[in-house]
């Protein structure tokens, strides 16, 4: 019971960081919109990847168990990557 503990505890660590890589494209987003375009690149890739984990995320393996931590941890990561791709392109 206690390795159950340990992964659920590893799970939501592991969710919490995901979603602070994906808010810490913050500063890059703002860069663009003042006109300090960074490479849009990383974030459009990073974007379909959360994509595809969300879906995976919902859907799992067999086409219905959701894996809800996943989702939780991805989306901040379709939201920030696409704002920090399509704002490099704002000027």
């Amino acid at each position: 019971m206690e390795d159950k503990k340990s992964l659920v505890l590893i799970g939501r660590i592991a969710s919490v960081m995901s979603v602070l890589m994906y808010v810490s494209y913050i500063p890059q987003i703002v860069d663009n919109l003042l006109g300090h375009s960074g490479d849009p690149i990383q974030p459009f890739v990073a974007m379909l990847n959360c994509i595809f984990w969300t879906i995976h995320g919902l859907f799992g393996s067999d086409g219905h168990t959701r894996d809800m931590p996943i989702v939780i941890a991805n989306v901040p990561g379709i939201l920030f990557g696409f704002t920090a791709f399509i704002t490099v392109f704002i000027h």
